[in-house]
């Protein structure tokens, strides 16, 4: 089980741009086959499904891009020694919001993961939220609205 995690963690950064191009060439293709002037209402279901498919690629891809930038196969001190981090080194790891520190001796601590990680993971996290919250309100009301002939 936990090389399975640490394989998707690994290919998850390669993956998610594929997966987020894709959907978004979906999203394009259907607000280009739109009518013009066809005003505004709610997206469908299918569309809100694109929206968190794009969402979640991103969170995926964020995610596994912050765990494995704190990742070394060797050493810790090897990996912030790399970082250029002087002196004793403790790394500290937290999950969410994703954080991997190498800390000296004296109590300061240098940031492994890239400062744009945490708020991707949780702007994608919200909208992925947002869009499935709008796909269920626009099927059930499209299933409470009688059909007009």
């Amino acid at each position: 089980m936990a090389s399975l995690v640490f394989l998707f963690l690994a290919f998850a950064p390669m993956l998610a741009p594929c997966v987020f191009v894709a959907a978004a060439v979906a999203l394009a293709r259907r607000a280009h086959q739109r009518l013009p002037g066809s005003g505004w209402h709610l997206p469908s279901a299918s569309t809100c499904a694109l929206v968190a498919l794009m969402a979640g690629a991103a969170v995926c891809g964020a995610y596994a891009w912050g765990v494995m930038s704190g990742f070394y196969i060797l050493d810790p001190d090897q990996m912030c020694a790399a970082k250029g981090v002087p002196g004793d080194h403790v790394v500290t790891r937290e999950a969410l919001p994703v954080s991997a520190q190498c800390v000296t001796s004296d109590g300061v601590g240098t940031e492994l993961v890239p400062g744009w990680v945490n708020p991707v993971i949780f702007l994608g996290l919200t909208l992925i939220l947002l869009a499935l919250v709008a796909g269920t309100l626009g099927g059930a009301r499209r299933r409470l609205t009688p059909a007009v002939k």
